[in-house]
Parts: C-alpha cells; structure tokens; sequence
C-alpha cells in the first residue's frame, strides 16, 4: 500500500521531498529496497514519504526527461533527485493525484526550501526554482503520450517484454505504472460476507466484489475503490480481514487442500497465502508447514497467523530452505505450493523499485533458483499429490518454460489446468501458476 498523502500528515513538504529525495538514492546508488528504507525511517515522516516516492518512482521517467530538456548538462547527484522527485510531483497534479495534493507553486517554494537545508544543494536553489516554474507552466500543455513510460523500464527489460508479448507490452509497461488496487481477503471464519459488506457501508468506504478470475470463483475477493492505509481497514487489526491481491488468492484455490491434507508452503514469507490456506481449511483437520529461509521474514508468517487468530496446532513454521532436505522429517505432503522467488516483474506497480534493482543476469539466477525448489519439493510430494508453482513474474523463463522443462525431466509429472500466465489489470497483478500432479508409480 503506498500511504497516504503528505498534506494529511502535518508533516513540512520540504522534509518530505528531502526524505523521499534519500530514499530513491539508496534504491538507485546502494541498491536498497523501497521497503528496507521505508522501515528505517522515523514512523511519523514514513507514510507521507512513502506516499510522495512511490508517486516520484512511477513517474520518474517522464521527470527525467523533462529536466533533461531544461538543463542539458546533468546537475549534480543530489540536485537531480530533489529536482526529480519535485518534477513528479507536479506532474501528479495534472494526472489528478489524489494522495499528494499540493498547488504547483507549494511545491516549488518547498523544493527550493528543501535545496537550501543541505550545502549539497543550496547552491542550486535558483536553478532548481526556475526549471520545477517552467514544469508547473508546460505541464498543462504537454501530452504524456508520446514521451514513453513513466517507469524507469531498463532497455533490456523492455526488450524481454516485447519479445515474449509483441502486441500486449506496451500495455503491460502502461499497467505497471498505475496505481495498484487494494484488494481484501475477507475471513469468513470470523465475519460471514455479508456482514463484512455492511460493515464497509456503516463506514462509507465504498467497495467493488471480484467474483472470478480466470473462470475460478474467488467469494472473498473486494476491492476498496479508493485505497486507505492499513489501519484504517475495518476490522484488520481483529483478523476479518487481509490485504492480498486477488491473483495471490487464486493459489489456495487451485492447491484446493481437504482434511487430513499434509500441506507445504515451501516459500512462506510475508504469510498471507500461509494464511489463507489455514482460513480456507477452515475447523477441519490438517497439517500445515510454512517453511521460510530468513528468521526475520519468518516472524511475519507467525504475525499475519496470530492477527487471524488461526490453530496453532495445525500449523508448524520452520526456517529452511526450500531446495534443500536438512529440515525435513521424511514425511511426504499431499500438497505443496511452491510460491518461489523471482523477478518480480508482475508486480511493479507495487514495487517500483524493483525496476531500479533488478539486472539481466538476475533472471538467470533466479531460473536456477526456482528449478532447485521444484526438483527438491517433487521429492518430498506424494504419489498422487500436487504441486502447485507459483511466481509473480511475467518472464515466460521463469513461469512457463519452467513448467515445460520440468515436464521434460519428469515423465511421472501430470500437469492440470491452471491460468497459466496472468497478465495485471484492475484487479490483480500479474503471476504464473503452474499446477501439476505427480503420477502413483
């Protein structure tokens, strides 16, 4: 969730532009997630920083080329940064941006505060007032159309993209650059839908249901048409409800686990497919694994657990990873969801960043990552029992050529109808799910 705006958190637009001017420098110069600097910040400055860089992050592109055409010779490091987050800033304006609303001459006098606090940049103050004056002036007049995406799309991604999708990756870059949907999982164990819905009405939050998605019924799946922050979510805090994009919740549909399953989530972290595995079996019996390599995210599968309030006797967490045995006790699962790492680039209008972190020889390591999960999870599969491979990425390297390779190696290796590739649109993000069932010998 991207926060709200900074006019509705009390805090200086000049401290923010500053803040989210340092945060796009460690995600571009040190390689840092959006994420890992949004949780170093001071809590009361984060949502409106947040907010202002994931605005400046999805139009950084379309800033970039307009300082580039008002001042030729690139500024310094931190002038270009504190001028870009500013030019992003006007441009969200003409686009309606309903998180960040400022009058174009705010932001410039802010920007020019902002440059005179630090002796990297006061220096450029007068610069940096004259170029966001022109932008404020010529942004009304000026069609975004033609100048490209407003995600920073390395050339060698978008090359990628138009060669798996000739027709559609233009539409795909555009998608990316929206704001995403805030969707809910509604937990029926705790709230029947209907009294979820009037709950949403007494507080006039106004919401939209998904039904299906791809031909499967998703009856927990709404929409909150205008995205509030989590903990103004009605009933969050007491476990009625989760925040998962709908394609996400498409994977405990298809796993489909009964009573009596012995069920692994072999890639757990942050928990909400963990989760709704355990809320969809519901009081019947089970035996659930989340298995997570990192400590620390571990601790978020055991907090998205408690806040839903679900059986701890059903369900074990263990750190491990999964293309390796040393944590198994030799029991073989009837179902496993294999949600494995990747690039992540089906859910950039999430994680804007991502299109700063990634490089090319990623894809290939993370291929090689991902066939060591599935060979080592088929191991541990039941004859008779499926597996489902899941990633939030559009690269067919790392969705179907897998599933294809996989098949190729496994002559005892079924594969059953799934989606396949899902391309986002308004109501999910894009993801490959991959099913298959392993033959009785």
């Amino acid at each position: 969730i991207d926060g709200v705006g900074a006019a509705t958190h009390g805090a200086a637009l000049a401290q923010v532009l500053l803040g989210s001017a340092n945060a796009i420098e460690q995600i571009i110069y040190e390689g840092r997630s959006l994420s890992q600097v949004l949780d170093a910040l001071d809590p009361k400055l984060r949502p409106a920083i947040q907010s202002v860089t994931f605005a400046a992050l999805r139009s950084w592109a379309h800033a970039q080329k307009r300082i580039q055409k008002l001042v030729p010779k690139k500024p310094s490091k931190e002038v270009d940064l504190l001028l870009s987050v500013s030019c992003t800033l006007i441009l969200g304006q003409e686009r309606g941006d309903m998180q960040n609303r400022y009058p174009a001459h705010t932001i410039v006098n802010e920007a020019v505060k902002a440059a005179g606090s630090s002796p990297k940049t006061q220096f450029a103050q007068g610069l940096i007032n004259a170029v966001l004056r022109k932008i404020a002036v010529s942004s009304k007049d000026e069609d975004l159309v033609g100048q490209g995406f407003g995600i920073a799309f390395p050339r060698w991604w978008l090359e990628q993209l138009q060669a798996a999708y000739p027709k559609e990756w233009q539409g795909i870059c555009i998608e990316q650059g929206k704001r995403p949907p805030l969707v809910l999982r509604i937990n029926t164990n705790k709230i029947s839908l209907i009294d979820y819905y009037a709950l949403l009405e007494s507080k006039e939050i106004s919401y939209r249901r998904i039904e299906h998605l791809s031909g499967i019924a998703l009856d927990t799946a709404i929409v909150i048409q205008e995205p509030i922050p989590v903990s103004q979510i009605p009933g969050f805090d007491e476990g009625l409800v989760s925040v998962q994009d709908a394609g996400a919740q498409l994977a405990t549909l298809l796993l489909n686990p009964q009573a009596g399953d012995h069920i692994l989530d072999a890639c757990a972290a942050p928990g909400g497919k963990t989760a709704h595995i355990a809320e969809h079996m519901g009081s019947n019996q089970y035996q659930l694994l989340a298995l997570e390599i990192d400590a620390e995210r571990l601790k978020k599968v055991e907090g998205a657990l408690e806040r839903l309030s679900l059986p701890k006797k059903c369900i074990a967490l263990k750190q491990g990873s999964a293309s390796r045995q040393d944590w198994w006790d030799g029991q073989f699962f009837d179902k496993i969801l294999c949600d494995v790492p990747c690039s992540a680039s089906g859910i950039v209008r999430r994680h804007p960043d991502i299109v700063f972190l990634r490089r090319k020889e990623d894809i290939a390591a993370f291929v090689k990552t991902q066939r060591a999960i599935l060979e080592n999870a088929w191991r541990m599969l039941k004859p008779g029992g499926s597996l489902l491979y899941v990633t939030c990425s559009v690269f067919p390297e790392e969705g179907e050529e897998q599933i294809a390779w996989f098949l190729s190696q496994h002559p005892n290796a079924l594969r059953l109808e799934s989606p396949g590739q899902l391309l986002s649109d308004q109501d999910h993000d894009g993801f490959f799910f991959g099913l298959l069932s392993k033959n009785k010998e």
